[in-house]
């Protein structure tokens, strides 16, 4: 059985390079930074992953093929170095078939300073041996779209990966309401998986539009004004498309890790005064009140305001 290459073994990769990104979105725009490093410096890559595919529209002049579907021992022969996030993830058994799997487990999860896109942007440099690393990932819009041309519209996503991202749906209701009445053009983004949780939506004359696909989602984004959601990929992708964001996370430590890490941003904390990290995980959605977001947005927006100024 072949293993993955820890990053303490590595230096600049020769010969032609794969990506396997993730499935998950803000994963795979974080780890694109690697993959535009690499390129910048005169590297071979090809990006296999299912967000990917969909943006692939958004990352000119980078292959991105979508995920193979078997036949993993084929689809990768042809290259020297496979790099992929986790080693069963996206592909569980890339490590049996490949002799050169780099994963970025100790990246992720080790003693490193910084959010995820730069701690990827420094692992190109101290890891990989890369010159002048970059923190931009190289995602860039269609021309047909203009940036932020809905001033007004403020796209709120109120869902997460796992529960315990979520803040409650009711504070993101009144969040919604507030801001309306404030001027804003609020809408929600709510996948078709999620939208039996918010099927009360209509009756609050909320509007949720669908989306096709994520490059649709990312068209309507970039177009907005403005950005709010847990901590999850959309808010990643909002911050990558230079929209003013604002993050709620539960911890601290999760959000220095976790935040978005593009253009203006601006993370929304639970009271700190809670003792134990236990009560703070237990209790982050009740001390993270809707006067707390709106205070945390106002700020965006003066922000915002004096770097467009």
């Amino acid at each position: 059985m072949n293993t993955s290459i820890t990053s303490s073994a590595l230096r600049a990769p020769v010969g032609r390079v794969a990506f396997v990104a993730s499935n998950a979105i803000g994963d795979t725009l974080v780890s694109m930074v690697i993959v535009r490093n690499l390129i910048d410096n005169g590297i071979d890559v090809t990006v296999y992953g299912t967000p990917a595919h969909a943006l692939r529209h958004w990352f000119p002049g980078v292959t991105i093929h979508a995920l193979p579907n078997d036949g993993l021992t084929v689809a990768f022969a042809s290259y020297d170095t496979v790099f992929q996030m986790q080693w069963n993830q996206p592909l569980r058994d890339l490590v049996d078939v490949h002799p050169h799997v780099v994963t970025l487990h100790d990246v992720e999860f080790g003693d490193r300073p910084g959010c995820m896109a730069q701690r990827f942007a420094d692992f190109c440099r101290d890891d990989l041996a890369l010159s002048t690393p970059v923190l931009d990932n190289g995602m860039t819009a269609p021309a047909s779209l203009v940036h932020r041309r809905n001033g007004k519209r403020v796209m709120i996503h109120p869902e997460a990966s796992t529960e315990d991202k979520r803040w409650f749906s009711h504070r993101f209701v009144r969040l919604a309401q507030r801001l309306r009445k404030r001027g804003y053009d609020v809408q929600f983004v709510i996948a078709p998986h999620e939208r039996e949780r918010w099927r009360h939506l209509a009756a609050l004359d909320i509007p949720a539009p669908h989306f096709a696909d994520l490059h649709e989602l990312a068209c309507c984004v970039y177009e907005s004004g403005w950005f709010i959601g847990n901590d999850s990929g959309i808010g990643h992708l909002a911050s990558n498309l230079g929209i003013p964001s604002l993050s709620l996370f539960r911890r601290r430590r999760v959000a220095e890790r976790w935040r978005p890490a593009w253009g203006v941003v601006d993370v929304v904390l639970p009271w700190q005064w809670v003792p134990t990290a236990y009560l703070k995980e237990k209790l982050w959605r009740q001390t993270l009140t809707c006067n707390r977001v709106l205070t945390a947005f106002a700020r965006l927006t003066r922000q915002a305001a004096r770097m467009n100024g």
